[in-house]
């Protein structure tokens, strides 16, 4: 009777511990997505070396591929290669007078997405689908990245010897500025900008992006 009365108290402090854990996973995911912004600026005194961009693309020989072709390769930068980079990138759209990134505040480390097939509709689906999750993966690592599609193609492909064009390039490290998402009403403008030193990103409400 003792035995069994252990073995339900065993059960029971099991039960809790999952619990416990789904409900933290659950949060942490969504702080993760919080977390996984695009940063314009980043702390160079951070180096983010081959263990850490290994890591993050640990992640994409499990994700989602479009009839499951997997055309999708890599190419991990870092140290005196991601400098060289630095020169052919452009951040900041829609902050063109900041000419961003600043120097000194480039990303340590690079991540060149490259396919294997022509472009097309299920390339940029898996495109998108690898980018967010590497992103998602470095925010998981305490680090933080942006999406480039602003870069010299030609330039990046000759420095790296590449043996096909990338199609996009994810900047990493460890950010060094501050985000804020705010809410907005449909119909105002979406472009994002600065305001007393904090990178502002306005961002639809719920509501004006569900179909009634």
């Amino acid at each position: 009777m003792a035995d069994n009365f252990l073995g339900n108290k065993m059960e029971e402090h099991l039960a809790r511990q999952q619990h416990s854990k789904a409900a933290k996973t659950t949060r942490s995911f969504n702080q993760l997505v919080l977390e996984n912004r695009s940063y314009r600026a980043f702390d160079k005194s951070f180096e983010v070396n081959e263990h850490h961009l290994r890591r993050m693309l640990e992640v994409c020989n499990k994700i989602p591929s479009a009839r499951n072709q997997q055309v999708l390769r890599y190419r991990m930068v870092w140290g005196e290669e991601a400098e060289k980079l630095n020169a052919f990138i452009r951040l900041g759209g829609a902050l063109p007078e900041l000419n961003l990134p600043a120097p000194g505040t480039e990303p340590s480390a690079y991540i060149i997405i490259c396919s294997t097939v022509e472009e097309s509709r299920y390339v940029s689906v898996d495109l998108g689908i690898a980018a967010q999750t590497i992103l998602l993966k470095a925010a998981d690592m305490g680090l933080n990245g942006i999406c480039i599609g602003a870069f010299n193609k030609a330039a990046v492909t000759e420095t790296l010897a590449l043996p096909c064009e990338p199609l996009l390039l994810l900047g990493i490290g460890k950010g060094a500025e501050k985000i804020v998402l705010r809410d907005i009403e449909a119909g105002e403008s979406q472009n994002y900008y600065r305001e007393e030193g904090v990178h502002v990103v306005p961002k639809l409400r719920l509501e004006d992006l569900l179909i009634h």
